[in-house]
């Protein structure tokens, strides 16, 4: 049986590692000199779940470290999707016990 929580986990495995992935992409098209991923859409995926999965690929890649916006926002964006995933888990809690 599929449940609210498992779907839940698969989507923020999901967007996790497709931040992770638009990160190395970025950072790849910056070595190169190509057209890259706008800013705007990094934050947006961050801020729909995605922020855990941007803020390991910063580390690992060593990606927009120098930028204020996401040295700040990022984190801050990570603390907030904490802070939704665990209101999303006490809501699915109330459901199921009702």
């Amino acid at each position: 049986m599929v449940t609210a929580l498992s779907i839940l986990i698969i989507y923020l495995l999901f967007i996790n590692g497709y931040t992770f992935a638009i990160m190395g992409l970025d950072k790849q098209r910056a070595r190169k000199h190509r057209r890259r991923i706008p800013e705007k859409r990094l934050f947006t995926l961050s801020a729909i779940g995605g922020a855990g999965g941007t803020w390991i690929a910063m580390k690992v890649w060593r990606h927009k470290t120098m930028h204020r916006s996401f040295t700040v926002g990022i984190p801050f964006l990570f603390g907030l999707n904490v802070l939704l995933l665990i209101g999303a888990i006490w809501l699915i809690g109330i459901t199921a016990n009702s």
